[in-house]
């Protein structure tokens, strides 16, 4: 995916400013492009369900790797002034200017504008400021309009339907979000290979139902039409979040050389480009 290929590239521009500036850094983990299929209201993806259930391994990868970090136990060896210096020369200090964003669903993301990761992002997207501006926005978009979306009457007919099926099926959910909840009590005193196939069976169930009933092509549709309603406001973001994007993936084949990257299908819209998903 485009996406992960320039966090790659970001990672290891950062690795370089860092020594730079006399620090080690390991380039982090970046999500896979299975990973970022995951995610939405509804999983339609029987193959994808059938093979990855609801991400839990995914979960279980990214903790592993979240304490096997060699960042934080190479930043907890330092001495404090070290540290300081480390921390400023990674993310900076409000010494070197502030931002803020406010975000379109409420509350406000603040960043410095120095530190290596501020530095190359500049270097990828071409404008810092512009790009935490049109990223914190575009990646944010579905609380404009998903909770108007989920009281259409077209979407809890639609749900009401894939309720319907889930039952036939021997799984009595009204919606999809209420299998996540009830995955953790479902799945506690099991072993993980039980609670493997459990997940994956309600996973491909869920995905069979979606497709099987309305649901899946009302959300996607319901998708559209709210976005086309609720987003004009923001359509310069979306607009730059794209362009900077692009500009992004043109300097990352740069650092990265341009046989490592793969074409991927270009994705429909910003959220999907960080998170791919059926929303609501």
């Amino acid at each position: 995916m485009e996406q992960a290929f320039v966090e790659r590239a970001e990672e290891q521009l950062i690795e370089s400013c860092m020594e730079s500036k006399g620090f080690r850094y390991w380039p982090a983990r970046v999500d896979s492009a299975e990973e970022r299929q995951g995610g939405g209201y509804v999983q339609h993806d029987v193959a994808w369900a059938r093979k990855y259930g609801y991400e839990r391994e995914f979960d279980v990868q990214a903790e592993r790797a979240r304490r096997a970090d060699r960042n934080t136990a190479y930043a907890r060896a330092l001495t404090q002034p070290e540290l300081v210096r480390y921390n400023t020369a990674l993310d900076g200090s409000p010494d070197d200017g502030l931002m803020s964003v406010d975000l379109p669903g409420g509350g406000t993301v603040r960043t410095t504008t120095g530190g290596c990761r501020a530095t190359v992002a500049d270097r990828l997207y071409g404008d810092f400021p512009a790009w935490f501006r049109a990223q914190k926005i575009a990646r944010n978009l579905s609380a404009v309009y998903v909770p108007v979306l989920v009281q259409d009457t077209r979407f809890k007919r639609a749900v009401g339907a894939w309720a319907r099926c889930m039952n036939k099926a021997g799984h009595p959910y009204d919606t999809p979000l209420a299998i996540r909840a009830a995955l953790p009590r479902l799945t506690r005193d099991t072993g993980r290979a039980a609670a493997r196939a459990l997940e994956v069976e309600l996973a491909v169930a869920e995905a069979t139902c979606a497709r099987s009933t309305p649901l899946f092509r009302t959300a996607r549709s319901l998708d559209r039409e709210y976005r086309r309603e609720k987003l004009a406001p923001y359509r310069a973001d979306i607009t730059s979040y794209r362009r900077m994007n692009l500009t992004a993936l043109a300097h990352a084949k740069a650092v990265m050389g341009p046989r490592s990257h793969r074409p991927a299908r270009p994705l429909s819209s910003p959220e999907e480009n960080h998170k791919k998903g059926t929303y609501p």
